[in-house]
């Protein structure tokens, strides 16, 4: 049977971040007094974690444990469309954009706080499009705070056409499928795959440029 994927978080190390690799990963931490680390079964749980620090993540975990059944959240029917009048929820939510250099093109997206802009995670593909980075932007923020155990917070997008792809757990792009989209298509077929296994919780709404200006989440290359 093959050994299954895993997936290490180094929060205090010689070289913090996320490790798919535990020889790599052993490398950070060996020699290195008072390291913290710890492994995961999945890269969205590994991030999630990565993206609190050691001391919250420890926190978290035990406040879930001890948490009485009848208190933890219960998942609501999601809601999507447009998003209030004014961002009320701004300190309270997600914000998700990507870039392209030509479309299609060298390809990123990421995720970030509406309120300070933090960014929560990003990544990069050598060729792919707006829409498809749109997309795995989403997929990545629901799975994102699922594993953070945030089925209530908000995401917004500034893309409509994202919106739906994700809606219907399936990326309409018609980027044609080679030897140099391989590493892309990968993602997107992950990110069908926990769309169509996983309800989704988390409303998502559309950001209202016109009215608030560019999403917090935006790459500022216009």
């Amino acid at each position: 049977m093959a050994k299954k994927q895993k997936f290490y978080v180094i929060w205090l190390g010689h070289e913090p971040g996320v490790y798919t690799d535990w020889n790599k990963a052993k490398r950070q931490i060996d020699g290195y007094k008072g390291a913290k680390y710890k492994s995961f079964p999945t890269r969205a749980q590994a991030e999630a974690a990565y993206a609190n620090s050691f001391h919250n993540y420890i926190k978290a975990a035990s406040d879930a444990v001890n948490r009485p059944a009848h208190l933890r959240p219960r998942p609501k029917t999601p809601r999507r469309g447009n998003a209030p009048s004014t961002p009320t929820i701004l300190s309270q939510s997600i914000s998700v954009d990507a870039a392209c250099s030509g479309n299609p093109g060298k390809m990123e997206y990421q995720g970030v706080t509406t309120s300070g802009k933090k960014q929560l995670f990003h990544r990069a593909f050598k060729l792919g499009t707006n829409n498809i980075g749109e997309f795995l932007a989403l997929v990545h923020a629901l799975a994102f705070l699922a594993a953070q155990d945030m089925p209530d917070l908000p995401i917004y997008s500034d893309s409509q056409i994202a919106i739906g792809w994700v809606k219907k757990a399936k990326c309409k792009t018609t980027l044609a499928r080679g030897p140099k989209t391989e590493g892309l298509y990968e993602y997107i077929d992950r990110a069908e795959a926990w769309l169509k296994a996983n309800k989704v919780t988390n409303p998502i709404y559309k950001w209202d440029t016109k009215a608030w200006g560019e999403i917090p989440a935006d790459f500022g290359r216009k």
